[in-house]
């Protein structure tokens, strides 16, 4: 499953907001298959906070585990908040190169 982060809006701040994110997607994630990978697309994303973020993409990091992807990215926001999750939640996201 591919999730395109835009669809939440451009600019992704407020752990509120995360969580209203997450909760309103809940549903598709319901659907992944257990062998399926979760790919997360940072592209048209101008910024992402770590409380947004660590709303959304540390929950599904416990979930998925080796099975989430995130889609490497070369907006300085998405890479700064990318490392502060790593460093202060002590996780480890798989980064995939963009195609």
């Amino acid at each position: 499953m591919k999730i395109e982060l835009k669809k939440f809006g451009v600019t992704l701040t407020s752990r509120q907001l995360g969580k209203e994110a997450r909760a309103a997607f809940a549903p598709s994630l319901k659907q992944i298959d257990k062998n399926e990978t979760v790919e997360i697309i940072f592209d048209g994303i101008n910024t992402l906070s770590p409380s947004w973020a660590d709303e959304f993409l540390t929950p599904m990091q416990k979930e998925y585990g080796d099975r989430l992807f995130l889609k490497n990215s070369d907006n300085p926001s998405v890479n700064a908040t990318i490392k502060m999750l790593e460093d202060i939640g002590k996780i480890k996201f798989r980064i995939e190169a963009s195609e």
